[in-house]
């Protein structure tokens, strides 16, 4: 059976997903931080969302390196679990209607991360293939 063209590059393209879901999660957490990028809501995190921008910004830029990769996907899908939850299921039962597609989807790409891993161009990577040297 022939292989798919891709699969020898599926290891390289999980580090790729991650580094892309972790640089836009970043973004979040930014403008509820930051205000930057500017939006209608930018800067003005106060209690919950105080908090969550703290995991969004902190664990995106963690998950864009690739650095506790697993652990901090694992806390980040929960994250997205409960946004969805608190902020998007009271409004309709549809993820297309209650505009919580978004937090779904983070929710589950965090989730795979999690039992995936980082992929080889992470900080995780490197500091096995470092520990792998000295033993």
């Amino acid at each position: 059976m022939a292989t798919f063209f891709l699969s020898p590059w599926s290891a390289r393209l999980l580090s790729v997903l991650r580094i892309v879901v972790g640089l836009l999660f970043t973004f979040h957490g930014s403008q509820k931080l930051f205000g930057w990028p500017p939006s209608d809501h930018a800067g003005s995190a106060t209690g919950l969302m105080l908090v969550a921008g703290i995991l969004e910004f902190g664990g995106g830029l963690l998950i864009l390196i690739g650095l506790f990769t697993r652990p901090v996907a694992f806390i980040l899908s929960g994250l997205m679990a409960v946004a969805y939850f608190m902020a998007h299921a009271p409004q309709h039962a549809l993820p297309i209607v209650n505009q919580g597609e978004l937090a779904v989807l983070y929710c589950f790409v965090f989730l795979y991360l999690a039992a995936a891993g980082p992929g080889p161009w992470s900080v995780d990577a490197a500091r096995t293939r470092t520990l792998n040297r000295t033993v």
